[in-house]
C-alpha cells in the first residue's frame, strides 16, 4: 500500500522529511484518497436520492434516512464537507430540490392516474402522500444541507422554502413542528433573502400566535420564543 510506504519512509532516520520522493508519494496518496472519498460521497448521494424520488412514501423515508445518516458522517471532516459542497453544483446530485419536489410537496394532486390514450389504458401511476415521519426526516435533511453547504439556502429560497415551512409549522403535528423550527433557523442564517421572505409571510405574527397558544406543546413554545429573540 502507498500508505505503508509512507510510514516506512517516515521511520527511516536516514531520510529527511523534505525528501522529494517522499513528498511526491504523499501527494499521490492524498489525490487517490480524495478521489476515493469523492466516489463514496457521490455513490451515497445517488443511492439516497434515488429512493427519495420514489413514488411511495416508505421508499422515500428509506432514502431520506440514508441521506440524513450520510450528512451526519459528512460533518465529521472538512474533506467530506468540501466534497459534498462540490457535488451540490451538479444538478442530479442536488438534495434540496428533491426534498421540495417530493417529500415537502403540498400539491393537491398527490394521487395521480395517467391515461396516455383513450382506449389504451396505461397502468396507474400513484404517488402516495407524505407521512409525518417523512416530512420530519425531509426537514432534518434540509437543515443538514443548509448547515453544511451555504448555497443550499439559496436553492431553498428558489423553492419558496419559508412559505412551505410556515405552512408546516401551522398545520402539522409536534414531530414535524420541532424539525421545522430547526430547519427555519438553518435556512435563515446568513440568508437575507430567506429572512425577507419570513417577514413577507408575516412570520413574526405567526410565531407570536403560536407562542401565546396554550394548546401548542410547551417545549415548542419555548423554542419559538428563542427564535423570536434570536432573529428579532
Amino acid at each position: 500500500m502507498w500508505s505503508e510506504g509512507i510510514s516506512a519512509a517516515e521511520k527511516d532516520s536516514t531520510e529527511s522529511e523534505s525528501d522529494p520522493p517522499s513528498t511526491e508519494v504523499k501527494d499521490l496518496v492524498n489525490v487517490l484518497t480524495q478521489q476515493r472519498v469523492y466516489r463514496e460521497v457521490t455513490l451515497a448521494l445517488r443511492s439516497g436520492l434515488r429512493d427519495a424520488r420514489a413514488e411511495f412514501s416508505f421508499l422515500r423515508v428509506r432514502g431520506l434516512t440514508r441521506l440524513l445518516k450520510f450528512l451526519r458522517s459528512v460533518a465529521q471532516s472538512d474533506l467530506t464537507i468540501n466534497l459534498f459542497s462540490q457535488t451540490q453544483s451538479i444538478s442530479e446530485l442536488q438534495v434540496v430540490p428533491v426534498l421540495f419536489q417530493h417529500s415537502l410537496n403540498e400539491s393537491e394532486d398527490e394521487i395521480v392516474s395517467t391515461l396516455d390514450h383513450i382506449f389504451d389504458v396505461e397502468p396507474m401511476k400513484i404517488t402516495s402522500p407524505s407521512t409525518d415521519s417523512e416530512v420530519s426526516l425531509a426537514l432534518r435533511v434540509l437543515e443538514g444541507c443548509c448547515l453544511l453547504h451555504k448555497d443550499s439556502t439559496t436553492l431553498a429560497h428558489h423553492y419558496k422554502a419559508i412559505q412551505v415551512l410556515m405552512t408546516i409549522l401551522s398545520t402539522r403535528g409536534v414531530l414535524e413542528q420541532g424539525a421545522c423550527l430547526d430547519a427555519l433557523i438553518s435556512i435563515m442564517l446568513e440568508s437575507s433573502a430567506n429572512q425577507m421572505d419570513f417577514e413577507a409571510c408575516n412570520g413574526i405574527e405567526e410565531v407570536a400566535e403560536l407562542i401565546i397558544d396554550k394548546q401548542v406543546d410547551e417545549n415548542l413554545r419555548f423554542f419559538l420564543l428563542f427564535i423570536f429573540a434570536l432573529f428579532f
